[in-house]
């Protein structure tokens, strides 16, 4: 079982379950999971555009100078990509992920926008602020089987899992029921920073800042939480087993509504509309509580700027 204690003592990294390791870089996880069999390895998401130099380290430790035989992909937001250019080069490896994340994996489309009114805590409020903009890794791109096959990993099956994103895809192991959700849901509270810096462990829905089609999400929650998961590797927040984790992915299936969805927001009661293209159609944003909430994150972005000014300047002074 994995315990919050084993998670804190883990050297960088973290062990999810035979042949499944993890590492979180500021607020997301990215994975490494090995084929028995094969000996073949795969990561799956790509974190941050400074997690390049962790991850390289964690899969040297790992598996010396063998290269992984493919990045997967649960789906394409910028914390889960922002490494994935550099290192799908530097490994000269294939990139796998749903056909319908196509368009924002490519040049061709943004994702609906972030909706930073949905409430919850300063990580929705500063939404506004995070990086939409497609990537295009084109020339790298393959489609994932449409058998649910996982390339280079026997025993794994990936399920379409659409709501926070359109293409977002989860992988689950049948063996020992190790799941890795993405951001289907995820073992923290996203929406807070609090939460997110101190890993406080719950199931909760999928973060509200970027979900787009809560219908959607609400079933592929069902879907995941069908499969009777043992363990749960989630986006973000730390790996979850054992009878608490069975407890509280129920109760999120049974009151997604209640538990998930916010009160307000551009699509709490309007989802996007996308296809294979792209993105079809993005509910209006109320003008004016929009606004409000970038005056609000504007006035914390600059409290937290002055707040390290001063606290360089009086280090600085401190130690002269």
């Amino acid at each position: 079982m994995i315990t919050a204690e084993s998670f804190k003592l883990a050297p960088g990294y973290f062990e999810v379950a035979p042949g499944v390791w993890g590492m979180k870089d500021k607020f997301v996880n990215f994975y490494m999971v090995q084929d028995a069999a094969s000996g073949d390895w795969v990561l799956i998401d790509a974190g941050l555009k400074i997690s390049r130099s962790k991850i390289l380290r964690m899969a040297q430790d790992l598996f010396g100078d063998q290269r992984p035989a493919a990045i997967l992909l649960t789906h394409g937001h910028f914390d889960h990509v922002g490494a994935l250019e550099a290192l799908a080069e530097h490994w000269n490896v294939p990139v796998y992920a749903h056909y319908l994340e196509f368009p924002y994996l490519s040049g061709i489309s943004s994702y609906p926008p972030a909706d930073p009114t949905v409430g919850g805590g300063m990580m929705s409020v500063m939404s506004v602020f995070y990086p939409n903009d497609p990537i295009d890794i084109s020339s790298r791109l393959i489609a994932l089987p449409e058998d649910g096959a996982v390339p280079f990993l026997e025993g794994w099956q990936y399920i379409h899992t659409p709501g926070h994103a359109p293409g977002h895809v989860s992988f689950f192991r049948k063996e020992d029921k190790v799941l890795i959700a993405g951001d289907a849901f995820v073992t923290t509270k996203q929406e807070s920073l609090i939460c997110t810096i101190t890993q406080k462990q719950h199931i909760s829905g999928p973060p509200m800042y970027f979900t787009c089609d809560w219908e959607a999400a609400e079933e592929s929650v069902n879907t995941l939480t069908a499969l009777e998961p043992a363990i749960v590797a989630t986006g973000h927040g730390k790996p979850f087993s054992g009878p608490e984790m069975e407890k509280q992915l129920r109760q999120l299936n049974d009151n997604f509504y209640q538990e998930a969805v916010p009160a307000h927001g551009r699509y709490a009661n309007d989802p996007a509309v996308t296809d294979a293209s792209g993105v079809l159609y993005v509910p209006p944003k109320n003008k004016a509580n929009t606004e409000s909430w970038m005056f609000v994150a504007g006035i914390i972005l600059a409290g937290v700027t002055a707040f390290g000014i001063v606290k360089f300047a009086t280090t600085g002074k401190k130690g002269r």
